[in-house]
Formats: C-alpha cells, sequence, structure tokens
C-alpha cells in the first residue's frame, strides 16, 4: 500500500473551542487504535480515561499507555473515538477504528483517503 499521512484537527470532545491541528499523521490500517501525543491532549484538556492499557507494537514490544476520548475531523469527515497518548519516540498514527468512524477507506494507488460509502445497516 504505502505509506502516506493526513492533516486532522483533533478536538476536546466536551468543549469543542479546545483544539489542535495535527499536520502530518501517518495513516495506518494495522494500527486498531489513532496515536496523538501526549503532550497535545493534554494542552486541549483531554483527560486520561483509561489508564495502563497494553498494546503490542510491531516490533513484538509491549508497551503500557493510556486512552481519552477526542473529536478527529478530516477534511469535511468527523467521528469520536478512543485516542492514545503517545509519549516520546511513539508514532502519531491514524487507526483503522477512526478510519471507520470518519466512514473513510484507503486509496492505495492513489495515496489518500476516499468517502467509503454508505454504511451497512442490520
Amino acid at each position: 500500500m504505502g505509506n502516506f499521512h493526513i492533516a486532522c484537527r483533533v478536538e476536546n470532545h466536551v468543549d469543542r473551542a479546545k483544539f489542535i491541528r495535527i499536520p502530518r499523521l501517518l495513516v495506518d490500517t494495522g494500527s486498531e487504535h489513532t496515536w496523538l501525543p501526549a503532550s497535545k491532549l493534554e494542552r486541549i484538556g483531554v483527560l486520561r480515561e483509561k489508564k495502563d492499557v497494553s498494546f503490542v507494537m510491531a516490533n513484538g514490544q509491549v508497551v503500557t499507555r493510556s486512552i481519552g476520548f477526542a473529536v478527529l475531523r478530516v477534511d469535511k469527515h468527523f467521528t469520536i473515538d478512543e485516542v492514545v497518548f503517545a509519549e516520546e519516540g511513539d508514532l502519531t498514527l491514524l487507526g483503522a477504528r477512526t478510519l471507520e468512524g470518519l466512514n473513510l477507506m484507503v486509496d492505495p494507488a492513489k495515496k489518500k483517503l476516499v468517502a467509503a460509502g454508505p454504511i451497512p445497516a442490520a
């Protein structure tokens, strides 16, 4: 597929006036969660709701991080999702759960996000 980055606006889910812009967020369909710098999440008041959550990194290392809730916007698309408080040395990633919430999918040929179409219902 190849790697590509997108820009994203991240908002405090309680006070939408508190937000940050992430200019380069790596799209990673292999990551379940979206990982954002802890310092930036703290700056907009995102709280650590789940603590000591274990994750297995691509190299097999197990790490522990906290999770909070935020609104994520990519162009006209938005969703609320769990976000991981990334620490120094962690990648900044847009994960698969957020992509599903945004109703976007990866176009591997064009290396961009595109609308996923109608959402399946029961």
